[in-house]
């Protein structure tokens, strides 16, 4: 937590910590199936497009990270691999205090039949304020042609002002979801 923004050498630095940290959470990877137990669920969809163009663009936003493109919230390294066990500072500007977490890329889906998955989940290390995990995936059914984004996380607090602040944490991340699923729509464009 800072009042200053910090520079990219502060959070390359932050981010060469985290090499080693453990995950702040056991249940690593539950986001591939059902949520576990004792958190908050958070499942946000919306609709992209249709067609080829558009699962190509919305699998091209996923790559360059485009759900972080908002004014308040960042991640780094800017547009950095998506590879499982590459480490991520998600950077949040709130009320004027910038707060920098650190996550991990757990597992990459690239799942093909008659509905494709593509994207990647990443979860929390120690250095979080919030405990827990988050996949970004992009949809294509065939049967209707139709391409969705969707955002599913389980999450708990890990720090002590997120307790404190709990309701104010919640919203944030409301936040982020709405701001996520807007910027990968406008990624994506109106396309058939």
């Amino acid at each position: 937590m800072s009042l200053t923004k910090p520079g990219d050498s502060a959070i390359a630095e932050f981010l060469d910590r985290q090499r080693e940290s453990p995950f702040s959470y056991a249940e690593v990877g539950a986001t591939r199936g059902d949520p576990p137990r004792g958190y908050a669920i958070d499942r946000h969809s919306v609709q992209l497009a249709k067609g080829p163009t558009a699962v190509r663009r919305a699998r091209e936003a996923i790559d360059r990270w485009a759900m972080f493109d908002a004014d308040w919230i960042e991640v780094h390294p800017h547009g950095g691999p998506i590879s499982a066990g590459i480490n991520v500072a998600v950077l949040a500007r709130i009320l004027g205090v910038s707060y920098l977490n650190a996550c991990r890329i757990v597992y990459v889906i690239d799942e093909t039949g008659p509905i494709e998955t593509y994207g990647f989940a990443y979860g929390t290390l120690r250095d979080h304020a919030e405990k827990g995990e988050e996949r970004f995936t992009v949809i294509w059914d065939h049967a209707d042609d139709s391409v969705r984004y969707e955002q599913f996380a389980f999450s708990r607090p890990n720090h002590l002002l997120t307790h404190l602040y709990y309701p104010l944490a919640r919203t944030i991340q409301k936040r982020f979801a709405r701001d996520a699923l807007a910027a990968m729509a406008r990624a994506v464009g109106r396309t058939r």
